[in-house]
């Protein structure tokens, strides 16, 4: 209940009811082409959105922790801390182009779409939660560092995608597998400059995730058209 009503209060409502409403189209469309093909191959892309909607989550109670004051008791660091580990989850789902296959090429352009629809959902998801997340970071330390902020964030994405899609880790790997996690990262930091292709990918997945969250960033602050309007029409 307390979720809910941070998801939908007033300064919210508006993102979380379109973002709701594609989230519930994207699995409604899952569903349906696992009823019209039998085939529930794409079935992971309705778990892969829910992990998508858990960094919103975490970020909309860490900044309830941080509005309230009560930052610097241990749940503030801890819902941080929640959020920038599940946060990769959100770009993620654009990996999952990797199953158009041409042994399913009879639904290529359906499932195209699919994943797509479904990505961008996960994207928008995620960019949400952090804006949310940077505001915070803006209060706390300015400006300046809230984009030193975003820019780390898009790194660290960028590391935690490869990390999934190669290395097949999930977020909570950190804590359940922590020696094989940790294994496994310094095996790929020893053996990094032996395979370019181990840090290209994550590098070129952080600039996309930056570029992207900069150019959304850079629309919602542009005037909105009808109060340009109506000043256009008070200096008359």
């Amino acid at each position: 209940m307390k979720v809910l009503k941070l998801l939908f209060k007033r300064e919210t409502a508006a993102p979380m009811l379109a973002l709701t409403f594609a989230s519930a189209v994207s699995v409604a469309l899952v569903i349906a082409r696992i009823c019209w093909t039998g085939n529930i191959r794409y079935a992971f892309l309705i778990w892969n959105l829910f992990l998508a909607w858990l960094p919103l989550i975490f970020s909309l109670l860490a900044c309830e922790q941080y509005q309230t004051g009560t930052r610097r008791n241990w749940r503030f660091p801890a819902l941080a801390g929640a959020w920038l580990l599940f946060f990769p989850n959100a770009p993620y789902i654009f990996t999952d182009l990797i199953h158009l296959t041409a042994r399913f090429y009879g639904h290529f352009w359906v499932d195209l779409m699919l994943i797509l629809l479904c990505a961008f959902t996960g994207l928008v998801l995620g960019f949400v939660s952090l804006y949310l997340m940077q505001t915070v970071v803006t209060c706390m330390f300015g400006r300046l560092a809230s984009w030193i902020f975003i820019a780390l964030v898009a790194g660290l994405t960028g590391f935690g995608i490869y990390l999934g899609r190669f290395l097949r880790y999930n977020s909570w790997d950190v804590l359940v597998r922590p020696v094989k996690f940790y294994h496994d990262v310094g095996a790929w930091a020893a053996g990094s400059l032996a395979y370019p292709t181990s840090v290209a990918f994550p590098m070129l997945f952080a600039t996309f995730v930056f570029l992207a969250y900069l150019m959304l960033y850079a629309l919602t602050h542009l005037p909105h058209t009808q109060q340009m309007a109506l000043a256009t029409n008070g200096q008359r």
